[in-house]
């Protein structure tokens, strides 16, 4: 029977360590609304036709 890989933990301190390598980097972060996405849409919504 083979063992399955241990699952990585992410930490407090892992996520602040990776927060303040990206941010030394030159990396920013944008406060995004409740209820906004961060995401840009490339590309219109698209419209989806159920009765055809």
């Amino acid at each position: 029977m083979s063992k399955k890989p241990a699952k990585a933990t992410l930490t407090a301190a892992t996520i602040e360590e990776q927060t303040a390598a990206f941010l030394k980097s030159g990396g920013t972060i944008e406060y995004v609304g409740k209820g906004k996405s961060g995401q840009i849409a490339s590309t219109g919504s698209k419209h989806i036709n159920l009765k055809s």
